[in-house]
């Protein structure tokens, strides 16, 4: 025979109490049929029986409406379930229920005080009204039942709100009513009583307590526990949207996961069972055909390290220190007895091999008790000096992994903060028991959801990493980067299991946040319907605020203003990948702080599109020199641009022409003067100084101008139109001097002996730019290694599609890395 339970959003309306019905009958005709249904009080019926007495304990008369809801509520289902006359009936009895309920919340009220005591009594009016509409309803469905009140069998001390069983009078009186009754038992969850009648309640998840008492007492085959979710998932479904079901669990895991946070089963609930060695399964009222979760002695066959991931919300972190505790016999036991005695559960333990200090967490309800408590009982040596004043640490989370198989497997522990580390999560206190069976980290409650996500991703999603993307600009870089993100996605997933979710964009005009992943088909009219006006404070505020694990933070701009965002997003632990190049030619002890705060925070400061575009010109660069080698000297064409211009001005195509059809194929900035000064080119050999290791400002660098003066007075549009026709003659004259000499012209910039240049030079066919064509760039490294023939990198070096893919492969180095 099997024992069921059913917990309040299984009992939440008629149509769920139906579902139930259905649940029991399917079950009366297999060889293991129910024996007992224990069922809770309806859905947030508790939690308003509670509002109600805490009301009317304050002489808050409003306690009537939440009473009325109360009556109101039962009175609904009753029509919903029963005919007219069942119903009429039925609310009969529940009305002598809820006439004594209000008689005594009136008596609270007059009283203005609710003891423990009377609050359990208050509380029993759920189980018993849920209970005997359900027992109603049962034998309408015949499904013979008998309505069962627990506090005649469940007996217990008087230690109200979480009283404690005696086990042997229970079990007594448990098999002793079932011996006389063979109909299907619907016993109130949750409620019992002392031995001299007065209610008690058993605590939270009393309900579950109730059944396992049952079924152990009749040593039955099975123990059901119908929840509204599919068994035991591996982390809270509602902060992990990828939280999946286990299988099987062992007791010792199942007691772990539910001290830690895990909502679907209780503490208490295991005992009985476990010492009869009784199944208990964790099942779906909604998708009863689901497996759900098997907890039994047997730990199946579960390959992982880790079995689940469970927190607890809210806690605060008490230490005690002093050298007055290294090698003093007892301090442990004094300290813990302190507590125990003041009746202060601890729930986590952690002390150094020092012995210079003990900390342990408990809820912040009781943390003023037990800091007076502990600084009682050591008020002697507190006041002599060697042992410090208790201190709180409050605003905390516990995040703990639960797995027997961890015992097994080196470097759990190391992949547990290795994952919280790269997700600029600090771990204050750590807690391992010898068994393995957990390891507790406490951290700022703040990361609690992005902890659980980057671990659940760690131990259980290990081949399918996911990056969650913030981009700033989609114009023509943004919008070729997310159409490649969009056509690469499957590929990605299925190859390199990776996914990379877009969650938010912004534009000049608009920004759009969309969690769980902006649809990449339609972002532009997503993006463009957004009610919130783009404001990059807001938007990098709430990028932060957001906290989401595995974060990456792309500038698609030339933005000036963008990039003094920056330190505030890596301070916060997350990565950037950008072609802006402000942020790396700015002020060189600029540049240094952000290279010095990506590292600090373990997070990833990328821009390698910075030179180059898709080329890999600064990784080449960095490789060279981790690996030992000196630089000797860096030439390049740098800007695509002039490479484009210069590669195709020629006694055909005039120099004004070159310029005009550099600036339709979108090479060239609106005003082409920022490309033929060099301003662009001038902050990549800046770029590439700095990470050669020189030292090196902006304006260090000299540039040879080419323009002719009236050129650059010209006011942009006709005016500076028709300067630039003016000095096609000029530039003319170059070309055909260069052309007698044989050489061709190209726009090189300089690095050598801790000095940059750049100016437009005559280059023969010795030399690698004189075979340069289209817009390619080419970087020429003349290095110690590569002495007698240097290292050419040459390539597309502008154009929207090569710089969004060298975004993009950025991107995935850093997925690679987090």
């Amino acid at each position: 025979m099997r024992v069921l339970k059913f917990g309040g959003t299984s009992l939440a309306d008629a149509n769920c109490i139906k579902k139930v019905a259905e649940i029991v009958e399917s079950q009366l005709t297999t060889r293991n049929k129910p024996k007992a249904v224990v069922v809770s009080a309806f859905a947030k019926m508790t939690d308003l029986l509670n509002e109600m007495a805490q009301k009317a304990s304050v002489g808050d008369i409003n306690y009537e409406s939440a009473l009325d809801r109360f009556i109101k509520n039962h009175s609904a289902i009753v029509e919903d379930l029963f005919t007219k006359a069942a119903a009429r009936r039925i609310k009969g009895q529940i009305d002598e229920i809820n006439n004594t309920l209000t008689q005594l919340l009136y008596g609270i009220y007059l009283v203005m005080e609710a003891s423990p005591r009377t609050l359990d009594y208050v509380l029993s009016f759920g189980e018993r009204i849920s209970a005997l509409i359900v027992t109603e309803y049962f034998n309408v469905r015949k499904i013979p039942s008998d309505f069962v009140d627990a506090r005649n069998l469940i007996k217990t001390n008087k230690r109200f709100g979480a009283a404690q069983v005696d086990m042997e009078l229970t079990s007594s009186n448990i098999r002793s009513h079932f011996r006389k009754n063979r109909n299907v038992q619907i016993i109130t969850g949750f409620i019992s009583s002392a031995k001299g009648g007065l209610t008690t309640t058993l605590g939270r998840g009393g309900s579950d307590y109730t059944v396992s008492l049952v079924g152990a007492a009749l040593a039955v085959h099975s123990i059901e526990i119908w929840t509204d979710v599919n068994g035991v998932l591996t982390s809270d479904p509602r902060r992990v949207d990828k939280a999946f079901t286990i299988e099987r669990m062992t007791y010792a895991e199942a007691v772990e996961m539910s001290h830690f946070g895990a909502k679907v089963i209780y503490p208490p609930t295991i005992q009985p069972a476990l010492e009869k060695e009784i199944p208990i399964y964790i099942k779906n009222t909604f998708e009863p055909d689901h497996a759900g979760t098997l907890i039994s002695s047997v730990p199946g066959s579960y390959e992982k390290a880790v079995k689940g991931i469970s927190s607890i919300s809210d806690i605060c972190l008490l230490t005690l220190q002093g050298s007055g505790l290294f090698g003093v016999p007892g301090i442990s036991a004094r300290l813990f007895e302190s507590l125990a005695s003041a009746q202060i559960n601890v729930i986590l333990i952690t002390q150094g091999s020092s012995e210079h200090s003990i900390s342990f967490a408990v809820q912040p309800t009781v943390v003023n008790k037990a800091k007076r408590r502990v600084e009682k009982e050591f008020e002697f040596e507190i006041s002599r000096g060697t042992v410090e004043p208790v201190k709180v640490e409050s605003n905390l989370a516990v995040i703990a992994i639960i797995g027997e198989n961890m015992r097994y497997v080196p470097g759990v522990a190391g992949k547990m903060l290795t994952a919280l580390g790269n997700n600029g999560i600090n771990a204050i206190a750590i807690a391992q028991g010898s068994s393995e069976l957990n390891i507790s980290v406490v951290i700022n409650r703040e990361n609690e959801a992005k902890a659980l996500n980057a671990l659940h991703e760690a131990f259980f999603l290990s081949d399918t990493k996911v990056i969650h993307l913030f981009m700033v600009g989609v114009g023509l870089i943004g919008g070729t980067l997310l159409e490649q993100l969009k056509q690469q996605a499957p590929f990605l997933r299925e190859k390199r299991s990776l996914e990379i979710k877009v969650v938010a964009l912004a534009n000049t005009k608009k920004m759009l946040f969309m969690e769980d992943g902006i649809p990449l088909e339609n972002w532009k009219s997503l993006l463009q319907k957004s009610k919130h006006a783009s404001d990059m404070d807001s938007y990098v505020d709430t990028v932060i605020n957001m906290n989401l694990s595995n974060s990456v933070f792309v500038d698609n701009t030339a933005d000036l203003l963008i990039p003094e965002h920056y330190e505030k997003i890596l301070d916060a632990s997350i990565s950037i990948s950008t072609p802006n190049k402000v942020a790396t030619s700015s002020n060189f002890e600029q540049y240094l702080n952000l290279l010095k705060l990506a590292e600090k925070k373990n997070v990833y400061f990328g821009y390698e599109t910075n030179v180059g575009a898709g080329l890999p010109v600064i990784s080449t660069l960095r490789n060279l020199i981790d690996s030992g080698d000196r630089v000797i000297k860096i030439e390049g064409v740098l800007s695509g641009s002039l490479s484009y211009i210069f590669n195709h001005f020629d006694e055909d195509l005039s120099f004004s022409e070159a310029i005009k059809n550099a600036q339709n194929l979108g090479y060239t900035e609106p005003d082409p003067r920022i490309d033929l000064n060099g301003v662009d080119v001038k902050r990549k050999i800046l770029i590439l100084a700095r990470e050669a290791g020189i030292k090196m400002e902006a304006r260090e660098i000299k540039v040879k101008n080419i323009l002719p003066a009236y050129c650059q007075k010209a006011e942009l549009g006709k005016e500076l139109d028709d300067a630039l026709k003016k000095a096609d003659a000029h530039f003319d004259k170059i070309r055909t001097q260069a052309e007698s000499r044989k050489t061709r012209l190209r726009m090189i910039a300089k690095l050598e002996n801790g000095k940059a240049s750049i100016g437009l030079e005559e280059v023969n066919s010795d030399s690698p730019f004189y075979f340069l064509s289209g817009s390619d760039n080419m970087l020429v490294f003349t290095t110690q290694r590569y002495k007698d023939r240097p290292l050419v990198i040459q390539g597309p070096g502008a154009g929207a599609e090569v710089t969004a893919a060298g975004v993009f492969a950025e991107i995935i180095h850093i997925g690679s890395l987090l």
